[in-house]
């Protein structure tokens, strides 16, 4: 009679011999897995955890190729679960409860738990995450959910309280080169007996963004490339070549969009000009909307520039209208103008500061009345009420200032502006000082 089970380790052979490279090389235990020592460090709470075979309902936040599926089959294995996979891009409510009966039917019957591994949980809608909800908290499942993006924002706060969140790293360049030296000396699930140039492997480390599946499947088919041309050893122009461009790894409505911004701006911040090119260019290379970088510009020119070089604004408002009518990519000439120009910029925050100031003082003075010499006076019923009596023209004054009442009896004294030390704003201080002591004001 012959086994059942010689047929089916027939087939998972085959299957795995047709699997793309990534799929074959996916680690069988923690100890395969190449980076995210944040998790898997001896001691860590999720190596701890899954070592344990105590698995709790948990969120895997990281970018793509960053183990998060592989994580998920090993918290199953680890604990003898049943692996389930959904991919939130094609199921919906109806698969979900199928998962959650047929993890009921397995307790009933002593069959263990069921890990369900839901694949980009933040593209489900809050009404369908709400399904998972039951199953979690009654322990029916163990949901390891997956997600590109801030779960925080993506996910139910309910489904959020009940799971640990745990996040997952980009693999650094020397990661994806034991990666990829792992592949080249695995004999069963590898690329045995190729070679790779230095420079290659160093390409191939750099121009992934630290994805370990695009690593992978791009040396399979560099490989192939080089073999199909009669090389020894792949090289540069077959890494180039498979991966047909660098790859920039950016979300426009994710995460990694939010970081991404906020390094460019805050480049630009710090003056360091090489860094905010960087960023920009990663912006644009990736299809950012130009608009949203150069408003992003047009607030900053006033937030961080302000008056201490106030043609900031100016040149940045002139980049916003400039990607407006031409586009990219000839508008990235203007968005780098712009950058270059604020981030060599003189910095002053002073502007930001009177902002917060004025609002904080507007706020803790509500209803104040105007002082009865600037109230409008235009009509002779307003003039006969007192209105505009007493006020002083500056301009008949030859220093054109004069000393009188603007502000409110209850901000009386308030010093919101304080000029910063930098640029242009220097003067500005010094000019403003002369002001004030005609007012009579202290600053």
């Amino acid at each position: 009679m012959t086994d059942p089970d010689l047929f089916s380790d027939q087939r998972a052979e085959r299957r795995r011999a047709n699997a793309p490279l990534a799929a074959r090389m996916r680690p069988a235990n923690l100890d395969e897995v190449v980076g995210q020592q944040g998790l898997l460090a001896p001691g860590a709470a999720f190596r701890s955890m899954v070592e344990a075979g105590r698995p709790v309902s948990m969120i895997l936040w990281g970018p793509p190729g960053s183990g998060k599926t592989t994580l998920a089959r090993l918290v199953a294995a680890n604990s003898s679960a049943r692996f389930e996979q959904l991919s939130a891009t094609s199921a919906g409510v109806k698969d979900v409860r199928e998962v959650l009966a047929m993890a009921t039917g397995r307790i009933e019957n002593g069959d263990g738990r069921t890990v369900l591994f839901l694949d980009e949980i933040h593209r489900f809608t809050k009404a369908q995450q709400d399904a998972l909800l039951p199953g979690v908290e009654d322990g029916i499942i163990i949901l390891v959910g997956a997600t590109t993006e801030n779960p925080f924002f993506e996910v139910n706060s309910p489904l959020i309280s009940r799971s640990s969140v745990f996040r997952t790293e980009e693999l650094a360049p020397d990661e994806v080169k034991d990666l990829i030296r792992r592949a080249m000396t695995d004999p069963v699930r590898g690329i045995p007996d190729v070679a790779i140039d230095d420079d290659a492997l160093e390409d191939l480390a750099h121009r992934v963004g630290g994805d370990a599946r695009l690593a992978l499947n791009g040396f399979e088919l560099a490989v192939t490339i080089a073999e199909g041309r009669g090389r020894d050893a792949v090289g540069r122009e077959e890494i180039a070549e498979a991966l047909q461009r660098r790859v920039i790894r950016y979300d426009k409505g994710g995460d990694r969009h939010y970081d991404v911004i906020s390094a460019f701006i805050k480049s630009v911040r710090g003056s360091d000009v090489d860094a905010a090119l960087y960023w920009l260019h990663t912006m644009i290379g990736a299809g950012e909307d130009p608009k949203f970088i150069a408003r992003r510009l047009v607030i900053l020119a006033s937030e961080d520039i302000g008056l201490a070089d106030s043609r900031g604004l100016g040149i940045a408002v002139d980049a916003f209208r400039a990607v407006e009518v031409i586009g990219i990519p000839e508008g990235a000439y203007a968005l780098t103008h712009a950058t270059v120009y604020l981030a060599t910029a003189p910095k002053s925050n002073s502007l930001a500061n009177a902002i917060t100031s004025a609002r904080e003082i507007v706020e803790g003075t509500p209803g104040a009345d105007v002082p009865m010499h600037l109230r409008s006076a235009a009509t002779a019923g307003e003039r006969a009420m007192g209105h505009g009596g007493g006020y002083r023209y500056p301009h008949d004054d030859p220093l054109g200032v004069v000393p009188q009442q603007y502000l409110p009896d209850e901000a009386i004294g308030a010093a919101l502006y304080r000029p910063g030390d930098h640029g242009e704003e220097s003067e500005i201080g010094a000019r403003l000082g002369r002001i004030d002591r005609i007012l009579g004001r202290r600053r």
